[in-house]
């Protein structure tokens, strides 16, 4: 396996390991289920159309060329080291609200192939978070260790989280990771109880300790692979994880976007749905950190 970084450390071969591949399990929701359950993810190979895939790519980093951000071919995503988006921009939180409603998007993350999975996952119908969290991630960048509870589980603690790779990911440009077992880890799940990071401003969502620390700590490993166009990984709200950092040498962005399903019964937080939803914090896509020059340095709350 290639050399592995997260948050500047090198991640050593005993403390890494592959997602497994889930694909043969797709026509079996109780199968589904069960494997979720118990490993803590559902990793499924080329799950959505690579042609669709690469046309919401190029349509995104072409929103970004047109702003000095991503050089030509877009297809390609090489990051150009400058930005006049704030130049050209007047509302940063408009323009990235618009991005992520790019109808080759939308078509991807709201579409009937994804619904169909996630509502075999979940035994019933669903319906899919109209707020999303797209992540574009250049050389140096990183997402901490952290949990999705604080963020999605105000209404209903059944929320799960699809991942979904927007273009060939290689573990050098700082894709998805999860921690193995970690749904299972009773004190971890007992800390993040009633936990809400909109409300407890005194803490954050982002563990102190780096991915390496942890699976060190904890006599486990980091999951994670190189990720085709399509490829999508399930998972529920108290899954550690966090992406690995981007050294590609080609400055090539990392691609992808995060978007949470539910049971469609289930009360919604408005937060997160409707034609404008104000996200997190209140102050819609203007939190997000595909609203920042990618210029600017990021991290998680």
């Amino acid at each position: 396996m290639p050399t592995i970084v997260a948050q500047g450390e090198t991640i050593p071969a005993e403390r890494l390991a592959s997602f497994e591949d889930h694909s043969a399990l797709r026509g079996d929701a109780a199968a589904l289920q069960a494997q979720l359950a118990d490993g803590g993810y559902l990793y499924m190979r080329e799950f959505l159309p690579r042609d669709d895939v690469l046309a919401a790519r190029a349509d995104i980093f072409g929103r970004l060329a047109e702003v000095g951000e991503i050089l030509p071919p877009v297809g390609d995503g090489i990051y150009s080291g400058a930005s006049r988006r704030k130049e050209q921009v007047a509302d940063l939180g408009a323009f990235w609200k618009s991005v992520c409603e790019t109808w080759s998007l939308r078509r991807i993350t709201h579409g009937p192939r994804l619904y169909g999975l996630m509502s075999a996952v979940f035994g019933e119908p669903v319906r899919a978070q109209d707020y999303l969290f797209l992540r574009p991630a250049n050389r140096g960048k990183s997402t901490n260790l952290h949990c999705d509870y604080g963020f999605f589980t105000r209404t209903t603690e059944s929320v799960l989280t699809a991942w979904i790779a927007l273009g060939d990911i290689p573990v050098s440009e700082g894709p998805l990771f999860v921690v193995e077992g970690s749904h299972r880890f009773d004190d971890i799940v007992a800390s993040q109880k009633g936990f809400d990071v909109a409300r407890d401003t005194h803490r954050t969502a982002a563990f102190n300790a780096t991915p390496l620390q942890f699976v060190e700590e904890r006599g486990t490993r980091l999951l994670t692979r190189d990720f085709a166009a399509g490829d999508v990984v399930i998972f529920p709200m108290f899954t550690l994880h966090g992406s690995l950092q981007n050294v590609s040498e080609q400055n090539r962005v990392r691609l992808s976007v995060d978007v949470r399903y539910q049971r469609l019964d289930d009360a919604v937080d408005e937060r997160y749905f409707g034609p404008s939803p104000t996200g997190t914090t209140g102050i819609g896509y203007g939190e997000l950190v595909g609203a920042k020059p990618l210029t600017e340095a990021w991290h998680i709350r």
